[in-house]
């Protein structure tokens, strides 16, 4: 409150600049805020006038700050004639302390990223789960006093987040206060507000201020009693808490994601209405235009003129002539001073010189290079100019050279090293301009990149050139008689100046000698220059305002330039007024950042003196943050002699040349023009000067008036170049002779932009000359002034509103820029996802910040840009100081930068994404319609207009074959069968890791073996028939054996996957828990893993005093049986199958022999096994199919099994494919993993396999084992990498199983190739069936699972209603056949499954048959191929588990889906697995690479995901290779994953949680 007028107290002057050097040293970071407020009170508190009503002794904390709105009210109507005392006396400061102060009001809980020990610099995250405090006030506290100005106190406690209120210390609390002091006399106020509500620009000679820090005093948090804050655990050793009933939850994950949840509940921004169709349903929202948005209702513009080009009779008839007359006439003058970088005068070019030097360079390029007969330059070609930046002189020699030559000089930048930012596109420019000479001095050619043999490499993307050094030791003197030859200014090309557009690419400006030559003249009229002034210039001399002022129209009047070069101002910011002072300069040629800079040097200077400036020109007075440069400048340095007028912003551009400049006056009593502008007007393109109320405004200076010569005037920015209203913000277009002609090479583009003709509402055209496009957006105020409010590259249109790169860099620059970002690093883009544009904000951080105070700052950013823009932030990234790529003068590359942001190659420190506050057009949430009941019309085999999608293997009664073994119900007695009428036929080979024989079986040697473990069983275990018996084996052959001893002795095995030895702990509780749920009576194992269960470490991991009876099967005893069980019935159990599901559960399923034998049998006539057969198996033999396969099928069929363990697979990935090859295999069976393993194994290695002699063109079917998805992309480039060797890529197909049917499909022999076909992804969320072609957009690859077994039926029923589907309609797979398991032994963890899972009937059509449920969403589509009985084929398509689908916004997505788009969103990320929590999608990646890269995938990924399955990616969760849990089958476990998660037990590198 104490701001609130310091120029109506009576401060000294001393006081007044202490004050503003302690404003400096706090914007500089040397004090701290709480310092700067202390010491600023005790300066100014003797002044202070006590409010009446206030009592003296009251102390400081009662005292009420002014609030935002009071404050705004008032800040119109200050005496325009009173000063600031402060520097960065912005409005847009206060606006944004104001906007933030609001903020305090609705809390903001954004989650604090969590990063990794080694990513995180000198911080301590560990406490710093924000704490969630019920909200206090919500009202903003009214005002009750009269106009005496009682002080009211806030309604409640000032209640919020603890953690932003560190953060915004510093700005105004709740309440508000009317008190007298406001404003002097405030009946004048009101009548000055009057007159400025019907004006559009305001006459302030500074911008009114509300300052930032009204309070004096630090808020204090009340929290409520209630809540608690926690202090999250570490990782890695998380301190569980016990909930109610005893689970332990963990403290941190969930309490963010609760939080984050509850943030993202706060309203968004309003609905919008209507759609537009995104090619079918899922509808995208359109934005509607706003009803109540301002629209413009001037009258349409005139075009303004500026004043006649008056020609002065001296004036040269070219700038060449000019030289020659100077050069002659006064050669002696100084033309030229360039300095060291210690500030001392380097090198004085006189205009004698020049003239010399540059006659010299003109005959040297004509006449050297090359032979006589082909010289390699003629007049009208191009040569690049490569000149650094502190060497003026050469630059110029080098220019007017070019000129007397009439050859065409093109500046550019001195390539560093082969890969600048930018420089591939210069290379561009310089091959289109047919450049082949590149001019440069001696110096700038030691210094470039060279190659061993000295030559100068090619830089990436450039013509070859031949480099030319055009200091004059090196040039030969032209002959006396030799003259160039001068004419007058004509049209051809004098110049071409390169320019950057926003996508990067860099195009070539140019510009004639008559255009030269006007646009000399112009500045020499409309600046007032007269021969031998002095000018100071700290621009780049190669291009824009430094070359038209410092190169050109210096030499057309004679003056003389100081030019300090960029490396100068690092060291000493200050040089430029110094030079100023020393040399009496008349006028001065900098940038804001140059004023800024000199403000945060002058202290140390005593002696300066301004008074001799009659001209400063601001080069970029058109950006939004200049004003506040201009006006700080001048509050410093006033009492240095530096004058008001003096300060004169320009506008201009590479094609227009310059726009506008303000002109010097000696006139000090005609204060600069101002606009404060609304900016949510600005945003829908109108002038709107800003009401009382609003904190989102723009001030803006006028940048003078239009140039001599020219006409401008304002159209509108897209569509046909239309004349804006008065009050509406256009693109501004130049007509004058002074301008660029064209885009060297370019005509479609020049047509556009060089060749434009407004036209009028009527669609006249206003002349018959042309304009020119300038790039820049404004309008032309009252008294002909122009505006610029931002350029059209800087546009970034958002939801239909337009919005200024520049507005939004100033906006975060307000928000305590000092501290924590550098004030000239700061980038603003746009990247397009999901339709619109979206802001990315990437700034540098000052290596001192803490993550703490970064983050703050960046939720500060996202709060004041939305006050202030009212538009969201997609993405704000803080990336560490100086990494950002440059351009040659120290600005940030912008193109580069956004696309190392789009590549993921920007390695930020700090992310915040805020998806779920911008993103406002995802499509409607799905609402599920009713099904059609069974009274839709269902005619035999068609529902609703279609056949019902059923399908059915051969049927097993019908095929005749010599089957042996169909005579036997039981698989003991195949066995016995066997050992009697081929004893000695191997059944079973063991493959060890060298791809030696292990270990065989014969049909007698497996007989004998079973039979001596039934005795063990018998007499040791002491079992009865019908007892459960846990097999505990490694692959092998003592597996199979103990298999058929249980089978003997009549009790039931269960085969269980032994604990592995390195990873006790969380292997050895899942075999317990099966041996548990089964209800084993006893344990079988070998004498190995038998020490391993009683270990120290098993006891740790279990109870081990629990285990039933551990028989060890290495010693058997020497006896038979007495005799060998036979069931009483082909319905009794023969086996127990267990096995934990992807998403957790662990289930047993019930095999009898009848089905035992039934799967035995479809197997081997799907696949055609013979006892002359040999198959490769490369499974796990612990459940499903793998079981069946390694231990069942043998015995049934007599093949001979090549059993390969996949571990063994770990350290010799070529095992299985040199065990098919050499054994001449012609089926084999692996899983995903193996296939996996192999392909990323032998990737590299297939050459030297093929050298061992590895073939695989005798394999017919390798069958990938799986009860998921085919993995289309895995069997392709397994497919596609051994193809040359052998093996034929029809060979390789999947199998399909699941719970209650271990094998529905399986390729086999016979029968067509498996097809693929292509689906929509967005019908699919919808339950839908769309076939695309390749390659469509939203196309997804389905590939047949196999073909269906013999004796299996399989139909398609709707999950929910249980009615048969139609073909081509996605549905749940109901499978019916004689291998059905028999149902569900139990399951651990839902009890309560249904048994309706193997008993379904249809709800309507054949409601006899009985149904096993398969839990997988598929469809059939009926093939013009024909099956082998001449039928024409079904295929079958799985396209997911139900229970591993993912429910969000109403529609089922797939996690595989989404997986497969963040896998391919960067290189870097191997692996992905996503789930749900509270509603969030939780995507965890890994990393394959450093943890730098951990922040670049944040925002790729949460893009991707947008892109193509529209939905928000919650939390990024991001991991070290190998993290995601996968099964044997290779499966993904993102239950487990998610449960790791939430206890916070993965260790991630990386959590981002996005808003």
């Amino acid at each position: 409150m104490a701001d609130r007028s310091l120029e109506s107290l009576p401060l000294p002057l001393e006081v007044r600049a202490r004050l503003a050097e302690l404003e400096l040293e706090l914007s500089e970071g040397d004090i701290t805020q709480k310092g700067y407020e202390k010491k600023r009170s005790k300066l100014i508190g003797a002044y202070l006038p006590q409010p009446p009503g206030v009592d003296q002794a009251l102390p400081q904390e009662r005292r009420t700050p002014v609030t935002p709105s009071s404050s705004s009210r008032y800040h119109r109507r200050r005496s325009s004639g009173s000063r600031d005392e402060r520097y960065r006396s912005d409005v847009h400061t206060e606006a944004v302390q104001a906007a933030l102060a609001k903020h305090k009001e609705r809390k903001m809980a954004v989650p604090m990223p969590s990063k990794r020990r080694s990513l995180v610099v000198q911080t301590s995250m560990d406490a710093y789960t924000p704490p969630d405090t019920s909200s206090g006030s919500e009202d903003e506290g009214s005002v009750q006093g009269d106009s005496q100005g009682t002080p009211t106190s806030s309604q409640g406690s000032i209640n919020m987040e603890h953690w932003i209120s560190q953060a915004i210390h510093g700005s105004t609390t709740s309440t508000t206060s009317s008190s007298s002091t406001q404003s002097g006399g405030s009946g004048a106020a009101h009548r000055l507000a009057d007159v400025m509500a019907q004006t559009h620009i305001e006459n302030h000679s500074a911008p009114p201020d509300v300052t930032t820090y009204t309070s004096e005093h630090s808020i204090q948090v009340e929290r409520p009693q209630g809540s608690t804050s926690r202090v999250a655990p570490k990782y890695g050793n998380a301190e569980l808490m016990e909930t109610g009933d005893g689970v332990p939850v963990s403290s941190r994950v969930s309490a963010k994601i609760q939080q984050l949840v509850n943030t993202l509940k706060r309203p968004k921004r309003p609905p919008l209405r209507e759609f537009f169709v995104d090619d079918f349903e899922e509808l995208l929202e359109v934005q509607q235009p706003d009803p109540n948005q301002p629209k413009p209702e001037g009258a349409q513009m005139l075009a303004m003129r500026g004043e006649q080009l008056g020609v002065v009779t001296n004036w040269p008839p070219s700038l060449e002539a000019a030289l020659q007359r100077w050069g002659t006439i006064s050669p002696k003058a100084p033309c030229l001073t360039t300095m060291d970088t210690n500030g001392k005068p380097l090198y004085i070019l006189t205009y004698g010189k020049l003239w010399t030097r540059s006659m010299k360079v003109a005959y040297n390029i004509l006449h050297k290079l090359g032979t006589r007969q082909e010289p390699m330059v003629r007049p009208g070609d191009r040569v690049a100019l490569v000149f650094p930046n502190n060497d003026p002189a050469a630059f110029m020699v080098a220019f007017y050279g070019c000129l007397l030559a009439e050859v065409v000089p093109v500046p550019i930048e001195v390539p560093l090293t082969r890969k600048d930012a930018g420089s591939q596109q210069i290379g561009f420019l310089l091959g289109s301009c047919g450049v082949t000479v590149a001019l440069t001095s001696d110096a700038c050619h030691k210094g470039l990149p060279k190659s061993p043999t000295g030559e100068i490499p090619q830089f990436k993307g450039w013509p070859k050139l031949l480099w030319f050094v055009t200091e004059s030791k090196h040039l030969s003197k032209p002959p006396r008689d030799w003259f160039p030859h001068i004419k007058d200014a004509n049209n051809d090309t004098a110049y071409i100046e390169y320019k950057t557009c926003k996508d990067g690419s860099v195009l070539g400006v140019t510009v004639t000698r008559i255009a030269l030559l006007t646009h000399c003249q112009a500045l020499t009229q409309a600046c007032g220059y007269t021969e031998a002034e002095t000018i100071v210039n700290v621009l780049d001399f190669k291009k824009d305002v430094g070359l038209w002022h410092g190169i050109l129209t210096s030499v057309m009047n004679m003056m003389h330039v100081i030019s300090i070069p960029y490396s100068l101002m690092k060291v000493n910011p200050l040089s430029w007024i110094q030079k100023v002072c020393q040399y009496k300069a008349k006028v001065a040629c900098v940038k804001s950042r140059d004023m800024h800079w000199a403000l945060v040097a002058h202290r140390d200077q005593r002696d300066i003196n301004l008074s001799s400036l009659r001209m400063l020109i601001v080069a970029d007075g058109a950006n939004p943050w200049s004003i506040s440069s201009c006006d700080a400048f001048l509050n410093v340095f006033q009492s240095k002699g530096l004058r008001q007028e003096v300060i004169c912003p320009c506008a201009s551009s590479p094609e227009a040349l310059t726009v506008a400049i303000r002109r010097p006056t000696d006139d000090s009593n005609q204060p600069p023009g101002r606009g404060v502008l609304s900016m949510h007007g600005l945003t829908y393109g109108v002038i709107r000067v800003d009401s009382e109320e609003k904190l989102s405004v723009l001030t803006v200076q006028d940048v003078g008036l239009v140039m001599p010569g020219a006409i401008m005037c304002a159209v509108k920015p897209d569509g046909v170049p239309q004349l804006c209203r008065t009050d509406e913000v256009g693109e501004l277009c130049v007509c004058a002779i002074a301008t660029g002609t064209s885009y060297y090479g370019l005509s479609g583009m020049t047509k556009n932009t060089f060749e434009v003709f407004p036209m009028t509402s009527s669609g006249a055209p206003i002349s018959e000359y042309p304009f020119i496009r300038t790039g820049l957006l404004g309008f032309i105020g009252p008294g002909g002034l122009v505006f610029v409010v931002g350029k059209m590259d800087g546009l970034m249109v958002v939801s239909g509103r337009r919005h200024n790169a520049d507005d939004i860099v100033a906006t975060a620059l307000a928000v305590e820029p000092m501290k924590f970002v550098y004030r000239g690093r700061i980038a603003v883009f746009s990247v397009s996802v999901l339709h619109d544009e979206r802001i990315v904000i990437v700034a540098e951080q000052r290596p001192d910040s803490t993550e703490e105070d970064s983050f703050q700052w960046m939720s500060r950013v996202l709060q004041a840009i939305d006050s202030i823009h009212q538009v969201g932030v997609y993405c704000l990234a803080l990336v560490p100081a100086n990494t950002l790529p440059k351009t040659p003068l120290g600005g940030i590359h912008l193109s580069e930068t956004k696309q190392l942001f789009l590549e993921g190659a920007l390695h930020p420190c700090n992310v915040l994404m805020c998806p779920h506050t911008c993103v406002t057009n995802l499509p409607k949430p799905r609402q599920k319609q009713p099904e059609i009941g069974p009274a839709s019309v269902m005619v035999g085999n068609l529902v609703s207009g279609k056949r019902i999608a059923q399908a059915s293997g051969r049927d097993l009664g019908q095929i005749e074959d010599n089957d042996q073994a169909r005579k036997f119900l039981f698989l003991s007695e195949v066995l016995q069968w066997r050992a009697q009428t081929t004893p000695d036929h191997v059944l079973y080979t063991l493959l060890n890791c060298r791809g030696t024989i292990a270990n065989s079986l014969t049909c007698v040697q497996l007989h004998k073996r079973a039979e001596k473990i039934a005795v063990m069983l018998m007499e040791r275990g002491h079992l009865q028939d019908g007892d459960h018996v846990a097999l505990v084996y490694p692959p092998g052959i003592d597996l199979i054996a103990a298999f058929y001893g249980c089978l003997y002795a009549g009790c039931v095995p269960i085969t269980v996957r032994p604990p592995h030895p390195q990873n006790i702990a969380t292997t050895l509780p899942t075999v317990k828990m099966i041996v548990e749920v089964s209800r084993s009576a006893c344990l079988m194992t070998t004498q190995l893993i038998c020490k391993l269960l009683r270990s120290r470490e098993a006891a740790a991991a279990v109870d081990v005093r629990t285990w039933p009876p551990i028989l060890d099967t290495d010693d058997l005893p020497k006896k038979r049986p007495p005799q060998i069980y036979k069931p009483s019935n082909p319905d009794m159990l023969a086996y127990l199958d267990f096995s934990v599901s992807t998403t957790g559960m662990l289930a047993g399923v019930k095999m009898s022999h009848a089905a035992t034998s039934a799967f035995c049998r479809s197997i081997k006539l799907q696949c055609e096994l013979y006892p002359s057969r040999e198959v490769a198996i490369c499974l796990d033999p612990y459940c499903g199919l793998g079981f069946v396969l390694w231990c069942l099928c043998s015995v049934y069929s007599g093949h001979q099994s090549i059993l390969i363990p996949p571990s063994e697979l770990e350290t010799t990935p070529a095992l299985w494919l040199l065990a098919v090859s050499q054994y001449k295999v012609r089926d084999t069976f692996c899983s995903y993993s193996v296939m996996e393993l192999c392909t990323k194994g032998l990737g590299s290695q297939t050459e030297s396999l093929k050298a061992r002699g590895l073939d695989l063109s005798r394999v017919r079917t390798c069958v990938v084992v799986a009860e998921e998805r085919p993995r289309i992309a895995l069997t392709q480039s397994f497919s596609k990498l051994f193809k040359d060797l052998g093996l034929h890529p029809r060979a390789v197909s999947t199998s399909f199983g699941c719970r209650v049917n271990l094998a529905i499909c399986l390729q086999g022999t016979s029968g067509p190739d498996p097809t693929t076909v292509y689906v929509d992804m967005r019908a699919l969320r919808h339950d839908r069936v769309r076939l695309v072609e390749r390659g469509s957009p939203h196309s997804l690859p389905l590939m047949e699972s196999g073909k269906i077994l013999p004796g299996v039926r399989i139909i398609i029923a709707n999950p929910e209603t249980k009615g048969p589907l139609g073909d081509s309609h996605l549905g749940e797979i109901w499978v019916h056949s004689a291998h059905n398991a028999s149902g569900y032994f139990t399951i651990y963890g839902d009890e309560s499954l249904q048994s309706d899972h193997f008993n379904s009937r249809l709800s309507f059509g054949d409601t006899q048959t009985i149904w096993a449920r398969t839990g997988y969403l598929g469809f059939l589509r009926r093939t013009e191929l024909t099956d082998a009985n001449g039928e024409r084929h079904d295929a079958l398509y799985v396209v997911g588990a139900l229970d591993e689908a993912m429910e969000l916004r109403g529609m089922r997505y797939h996690p595989i889906d989404i997986e497969t788009s963040v896998i391919r969103a960067h290189k870097s990320i191997t692996e992905c697995a996503v789930f749900t929590w509270t509603n969030l999608l939780v995507v965890v990646v890994e990393l394959d690479g450093s943890e730098q890269e951990a922040l670049d995938l944040v925002p790729l990924v949460t893009n991707v995901v947008l892109e193509e399955h529209y939905l928000i990616v919650g939390v990024v969760v991001v991991v070290d290779v190998g993290v995601i849990p996968i099964n044997s089958r290779g499966e993904k476990q993102r239950m487990h994953l998610r449960d790791g998660f939430l206890a916070d037990q993965l260790d991630p590198i990386y959590v981002a949680y996005n808003m």
